[in-house]
């Protein structure tokens, strides 16, 4: 269900801008890619698990040990079947960089223009890759990327949050307890998605928004 926040004409705007991005006919040259972040708990067993077996689910131990915990980056392409994760130990303005950097130099080297969703959070900021980069490196990355910000309480907006969930659902519902098992794993999930042409279906148009909102204006006023 959509909880409508207080909306102004900055919420709005930001709305519109992103579905609108989501709308476009897919651009090699200007790709949008969605991109988020989230911690998750390196948990290992205490006891071994007894295997599973014909008509025995595996069985853990209630008890467990925290191994600490790691940061998940996630980056989704909105038109092409196509998302990465990249495992840090934190997501510091530097991590956030380096994930710019990633962007425009790995995944898409040859793209004008890479379009960026992304959320409010602090660190998501041009001035974070000068505050990592030498000037002219963060200059060159920045010239490559055009950030779009989801309005504040609408980070339902960001086709990433989506895909975590469904990470979370596919392969982080067990106990991972090692950094190298986790980054193991979530390769292997990614592979099987990309390679299935698994992608985030958008339904949620401008037209339906302003519709909703106007709806929504109605009943405030009653």
């Amino acid at each position: 269900m959509w909880c409508i926040p207080k909306v102004d004409g900055t919420y709005v705007a930001r709305m519109e801008d992103v579905l609108d991005l989501y709308a476009e006919p897919a651009d090699p040259q200007r790709p949008v890619v969605c991109f988020d972040e989230t911690p998750t708990q390196l948990i290992g067993e205490v006891r071994q698990p007894i295997l599973a077996r014909p008509g025995q689910p595996e069985r853990y131990d209630y008890e467990y040990k925290r191994n600490g915990t790691a940061n998940l980056f996630m980056f989704l392409d909105a038109h092409q079947p196509w998302r990465q994760v990249k495992v840090t130990e934190q997501r510091t303005a530097q991590d956030f960089a380096a994930c710019m950097r990633d962007l425009t130099d790995i995944h898409y080297p040859d793209a004008d223009l890479i379009r960026v969703v992304q959320d409010n959070l602090s660190t998501h900021t041009a001035g974070a890759l000068y505050d990592t980069f030498p000037a002219p490196e963060a200059h060159r990355i920045l010239q490559r990327l055009e950030f779009h910000y989801t309005p504040k309480h609408a980070s339902w907006l960001n086709m990433a949050e989506i895909e975590i969930s469904v990470l979370h659902g596919q392969c982080l519902h067990r106990r991972i307890g090692e950094r190298d098992v986790l980054i193991a794993e979530i390769e292997a999930w990614e592979h099987q998605r990309n390679a299935s042409g698994a992608r985030v279906h958008w339904r949620f148009t401008t037209d339906k928004a302003r519709d909703k909102l106007a709806r929504a204006e109605q009943d405030h006023a009653l």
